[in-house]
């Protein structure tokens, strides 16, 4: 992947004139983190890289943006083709290829969040895979359907397996997280309104 999420981290923070302590002070997280991830010597979790981008008041999927995927379409552009999905699973974008915990998550997201009320992804979860240890939670309503594999959703403390052909919907301000612990693949297709993962 060509997206750097140190660089795109470190510019944020300073065009915001924060220094990494107040940055680390107001998002939970430790300063060494916040220094190890604008270096690329390590890349977060899902849950870490949001208590982040809380304080720039960011999505993941805004984050992960780009001049390339919001340039002004006079025509609005209705179909996106699978080269077109943008992968915003931080640890993805640094470690492609990887089929280890968080690294052998992959979430693309359809079309734009800037364009669109509603963030759609395709989601795939290798074996082993897992969200994080830590459980997260956004604002909005978050939605799926389990096309093929099995995975263990955690809500608020209750735990679930799908199968496919199983679906989810719930309030995603209560804590969650997913994890394959089945011996094959899960591809799900799923959606959070607004968008703000």
């Amino acid at each position: 992947m060509d997206f750097d999420v140190g660089a795109r981290l470190k510019s944020i923070r300073k065009s915001l004139g924060l220094s990494q302590r107040r940055l680390a002070d107001q998002s939970g997280v430790t300063n060494g983190l916040i220094s190890m991830i604008e270096s690329n010597k390590t890349s977060p979790s899902i849950s870490s890289l949001k208590k982040i981008l809380s304080v720039f008041g960011l999505s993941l999927a805004d984050f992960f943006e780009t001049e390339e995927s919001n340039q002004d379409n006079t025509e609005k552009t209705f179909v996106f083709r699978a080269s077109a999905l943008r992968e915003i699973n931080p640890a993805r974008v640094f470690h492609e290829g990887t089929e280890q915990g968080l690294a052998a998550v992959s979430l693309k997201r359809i079309g734009t969040g800037r364009d669109h009320k509603l963030l759609m992804l395709y989601e795939t979860y290798e074996p082993g895979a897992d969200t994080g240890p830590e459980t997260y939670a956004h604002d909005g309503e978050e939605g799926g359907y389990v096309i093929e594999g099995e995975i263990v959703l955690e809500v608020d403390n209750r735990t679930e397996t799908l199968q496919a052909g199983d679906s989810y919907l719930f309030d995603s301000r209560l804590p969650h997280r997913f994890r394959n612990v089945g011996k094959t693949r899960c591809v799900i297709v799923s959606a959070c309104t607004p968008p703000t993962f």
